[in-house]
């Protein structure tokens, strides 16, 4: 039950905050105003995995003062929806938790309102890259509302990691773009900085931190936080071409983005892979050729590969977390957490 309160903190934080920029936003443009709804509406409907991460470990390092943790998980939150903002503009997406994203809503209203389809998609971007921006700056502010002794460091801690993901969103455009070979080693490290840091060991040292917990326990989760990560996207990847129907996602986005994936690197060089590799990354990839593409993976191994892989990296992380220091509690709630993560239904 306490959990739960504890949790219930966050969503009041998330309410009064949009609360208040949605009354701020009204006296200025209709269109601004309903900026600030679809973003709260952005925010709404996902896992909340960011803010229980904090809430976890900030619990199991004895919980003092409440209020700042509650107000920093609500803050990773709302970083979370800023980089999914960003990110659907980057890769062209127009769904996200299996609905149009904010994006694609105001460009349906521009082409409602008689826009040409250039004009719609303008609006549509420039909504979801302002929407994105508000949200980082909004991070902020939140984080400087926590008690002045643990201020600086939070903020810190915040800024190292959006500077870790954003190298590794840089990555991952420069990989589509041939910019950068997207070996093995050159997408794990992908890998471990626009998803693990932000969303696992951040929120994580977080926790401790508020709590004061020490640089020992921040130097465990970093270990953790990365290998639950990773953990994570290699799950993602599988999941973004054979599916989930749990997830909501699109089953065939990443590959009519030509998406590059460890999944993709496995199945580099093989026939099978080579005689359908022309349907990769084809902006009118209809059903056949999405299908053609997921044979292939099969056929190649790579499916497999990513199998063992998620096998593996849910076993180090099982014992990266057995082998720290950190409270029996979270200990236990990683190892489960680790267990959900790796669950697939492909």
């Amino acid at each position: 039950m306490t959990e739960i309160l504890t949790r219930d903190a966050v969503d009041v934080v998330l309410r009064e905050f949009f609360r208040d920029r949605i009354g701020r936003a009204d006296p200025l443009a209709e269109h601004y105003a309903l900026l600030w709804r679809r973003l709260e509406r952005s925010s709404t409907g996902g896992k909340r995995l960011r803010p229980r991460l904090l809430l976890d470990a900030h619990r199991a390092f004895g919980d003092p003062h409440p209020d700042d943790a509650a107000v920093a998980a609500a803050a990773f939150e709302l970083l979370h929806t800023a980089l999914l903002l960003h990110d659907d503009v980057i890769d062209r997406d127009v769904s996200r938790r299996g609905r149009p994203n904010l994006p694609a809503e105001f460009a349906a209203d521009a082409t409602g309102a008689g826009r040409s389809p250039g004009a719609a998609a303008s609006w549509g971007d420039a909504s979801g890259i302002l929407g994105g921006d508000l949200l980082l700056s909004a991070t902020y502010s939140l984080v400087a509302r926590v008690r002045p002794a643990v201020r600086a460091d939070l903020a810190e801690l915040v800024d190292e990691h959006l500077f870790r993901a954003a190298a590794g969103e840089h990555d991952d455009v420069a990989f589509g773009l041939g910019i950068t070979s997207a070996t093995s080693e050159n997408v794990m490290r992908m890998m471990a900085h626009k998803t693990a840091g932000y969303s696992f060991t951040a929120p994580l040292q977080a926790g401790a931190m508020l709590a004061g917990a020490g640089e020992r326990a921040a130097a465990e989760l970093e270990r953790v936080g990365t290998a639950l990560g990773v953990l994570y996207q290699v799950r993602d990847d599988l999941l973004g071409v054979f599916g989930d129907v749990r997830t909501g996602k699109s089953t065939s986005g990443d590959l009519r983005q030509g998406k590059r994936t460890l999944l993709v690197a496995f199945a580099e060089g093989h026939p099978r892979w080579l005689a359908v590799r022309h349907l990769w990354g084809d902006p009118q990839l209809d059903a056949a050729g999405a299908r053609a593409l997921r044979e292939a993976l099969v056929a190649s191994g790579a499916r497999d590969a990513m199998t063992g892989l998620l096998d593996a990296q849910r076993q180090q992380a099982v014992e990266t977390i057995g082998g720290s220091t950190l409270p029996a509690a979270l200990r236990h709630e990683l190892t489960g957490l680790a267990g959900t993560l790796a669950e697939r239904a492909s």
